[in-house]
């Protein structure tokens, strides 16, 4: 099986799963006893904060709270912000952020909220002069991802964040799910207040996330019972899958840059674009503002959920980047938001390769699917 969908998610690195394995045999303890298994508990947890706070370049391990992944980072950030700020209404946030965040604004549009939603170009790059001129003096929070889960284009965090401060008290949240393992991330260096990161996108487990918020940063828990991850997040920590994400995150900081990922993605976008003709990438072309793992590329006048099911016959996994609808056949709201064309934009595919692919795997399908692509043109 050739897996091309690590955006979606990843395979658990062994070191990883050996990690989760040793604590749920051996070190069961609750993090919070004063015993000595409870000590042991506890040392695992720091030890995994510690590793997590190195991954994203924070300044201290005391600015990580451990959450159940990255949906609830997001919220957790969003909605503390507003119960911080009760007195504002106004949210800015972009087009093309993740449905964590993108149908939660939609929401709290419902319930009264002011949402300002950000444009994005042609080429994927967010309009940086409407995000500035969007900031008010009633903004509560402002949430922009770091890299885009479909496109793999990176948006200016540091200058963001400073926009945001320069022009307001709003707390700026960064959603850097996408971004964490496949990129360099030094939070400390930035105004970020907010940060969301999940362990199953850099290798490590499912149901595990974090999220960063900034020493003297104050948002309410989401949760009320225990003082757990000092008293921001209520709820014995689930030790296996927090071992689990401090071993991938310490693998994650010994790959970056992923510069072999880079040179195989390379190989498979150029592949594609010249064997293949009426094909397209969406995103921008200039690989530094794009994550080194992705390619977003149109092949006009096909169906992408076809191609994806045929390519899975084959034992090859990728994703649409079209996200097709069967019911009203609509692209994605990333590619809507780009102006991707209707005929190119439903037969769009991701690949996203992770630090385990190989170039014969990218061989592969490089001389399957262009055979794919043909016979479907040629069945109109």
């Amino acid at each position: 099986m050739i897996y091309f969908d690590n955006n979606a998610t990843t395979p658990i690195a062994p070191e990883a799963a050996a990690a989760i394995v040793d604590v749920l045999e051996n070190d069961y303890g609750n993090p919070s006893s004063a015993h000595t298994m409870g000590r042991r508990a506890r040392d695992i947890v720091e030890a995994a904060r510690s590793s997590v706070a190195g991954l994203i370049g924070a300044n201290s391990p005391d600015e990580i709270v451990f959450t159940s992944g990255g949906t609830e980072s997001d919220n957790f950030a969003i909605l503390g912000a507003l119960r911080a700020s009760p007195e504002k209404r106004h949210i800015v946030t972009t087009r093309v952020e993740h449905e964590a965040v993108r149908k939660l604004a939609e929401r709290l549009e419902t319930d009264g909220f002011e949402v300002t939603w950000i444009d994005v170009d042609e080429y994927g790059a967010l309009d940086v002069d409407a995000f500035r001129y969007a900031i008010r003096p009633d903004t509560a929070v402002v949430s922009a991802m770091l890299a885009n889960n479909e496109t793999g284009v990176i948006f200016p965090m540091a200058e963001l964040a400073a926009i945001v401060k320069d022009r307001s008290s709003a707390m700026f949240h960064v959603d850097g799910v996408n971004a964490a393992g496949k990129m360099p991330i030094a939070l400390g260096q930035t105004a970020v207040d907010l940060f969301s990161i999940s362990a199953h996108k850099f290798n490590g487990p499912k149901g595990a996330g974090a999220l960063y918020i900034r020493d003297g940063v104050k948002i309410p828990s989401m949760y009320v019972g225990g003082g757990q991850e000092s008293g921001r997040r209520a709820g014995t920590e689930p030790m296996h899958q927090i071992a689990g994400m401090g071993a991938a995150a310490k693998l994650a900081i010994e790959v970056l840059p992923l510069s072999a990922t880079a040179k195989l993605r390379e190989t498979l976008e150029n592949g594609i674009l010249q064997k293949i003709p009426n094909s397209r990438l969406n995103g921008t072309k200039d690989t530094a503002l794009r994550l080194p793992n992705t390619s977003n590329v149109s092949l006009k006048d096909t169906n992408g959920e076809m191609i994806m099911a045929i390519l899975d016959k084959a034992g090859v996994c990728v994703s649409t980047g079209s996200a097709c609808n069967s019911e009203n056949h609509m692209a994605s709201a990333v590619l809507q938001a780009m102006n991707v064309p209707y005929s190119w934009a439903m037969g769009s595919i991701r690949f996203s390769l992770g630090r385990y692919n190989t170039a014969a795997e990218v061989d592969k399908v490089l001389t399957i699917l262009p055979n794919i692509v043909a016979d479907l043109r040629a069945m109109g």
